[in-house]
């Protein structure tokens, strides 16, 4: 099962735990004689609880499995190589395997495909087609085992709403932390490009050059070839397009908001004749915005 079937199933499964979680409170509450009162929280809590504990720890382990195993299966397929091809140094082993996953996705393949290179890439498949059943089995298994551990635990006296907030409390949280740190992350790697490039690039050529040719020598027969970087010239293009887009968008918004204030505002007859008219009188009311900008009193 492919991951994008896999979650359009989780959230099927999903669906059904709510479901079924807040029939069982419903049922729960007509079996005590007293009605919904007899809840602590209203039959939704109880669904949305259910949800939560089926999707929760199904998409924990989607997300870890998917995380490790592309690593995994590379580890298995080059433990499986020939002696000769475990042996090769890193680099040539990486191109060894960047081939058996390119035959494995039916992209282009640097070379010819020997019978070792094609044993493996069958052997990835075989490992892939493993990897993705044993997925499904134990994230749909996890998130079955919630929902079945769940309506086993409601009671009139359960506290679902603030089981239910609690989660959603952590969830935000665990988001909030990603987002923090993937932006450190992109900040550090920004900020460990720049001085590499300014290592090699001076401050000064770059802040007042008037040349953009990006190019850098990557062999050594290529030293004398490397490229400008005056950031002058982009600085001017992004200036240049942002004034045309200003140019554009200006007229275009005050133009469409004074139609629309007019259009609420006056006119009447049929809804036709009244957008026509205020139209129709849009530049007049612009000019009429803009004047004192040019004109002061």
């Amino acid at each position: 099962m492919s991951s994008s079937n896999l979650l359009l199933v989780l959230l099927l499964l999903t669906t059904a735990g709510y479901v079924l979680g807040r029939k069982k409170a419903v049922a729960v509450a007509h079996l005590s004689g007293s009605g919904p009162r007899v809840l602590h929280s209203r039959p939704t809590y109880y669904g949305a609880l259910a949800a939560l504990w089926c999707a929760v720890p199904a998409l924990v382990v989607f997300a870890f499995w998917q995380a490790f195993e592309s690593t995994v299966i590379t580890q298995l397929v080059v433990a499986g190589l020939p002696a000769d091809l475990q042996t090769l140094p890193s680099e040539r082993l990486g191109l060894v395997m960047n081939d058996i996953k390119n035959l494995v996705s039916a992209d282009i393949v640097s070379g010819e495909i020997s019978p070792a290179t094609q044993a493996a890439a069958d052997h990835y498949v075989r490992l892939q087609t493993i990897s993705h059943a044993t997925l499904a089995v134990l994230a749909l298994t996890v998130g079955i085992a919630g929902i079945l551990w769940i309506r086993k635990r409601i009671t009139p006296w359960l506290r679902a709403r603030n089981h239910v907030e609690t989660m959603v409390k952590y969830l935000l949280v665990t988001c909030a932390s990603i987002a923090i740190f993937t932006t450190i992350g992109i900040v550090l790697s920004v900020l460990y490009e720049a001085i590499r490039f300014f290592k090699i690039i001076p401050v000064h050529e770059f802040l007042f050059g008037l040349d953009w040719s990006p190019q850098m020598a990557i062999r050594a027969d290529q030293v004398g070839s490397s490229g400008a970087f005056g950031a002058i010239p982009v600085f001017l293009g992004t200036l240049l397009i942002s004034a045309i887009a200003m140019c554009v968008a200006v007229p275009v918004g005050l133009m469409s908001a004074i139609f629309c204030l007019n259009m609420r505002t006056g006119g009447s007859g049929p809804w036709p004749s009244r957008s026509w008219k205020s139209w129709r009188e849009s530049p007049r009311w612009c000019t009429d915005f803009l004047r004192p900008l040019w004109w002061p009193p």
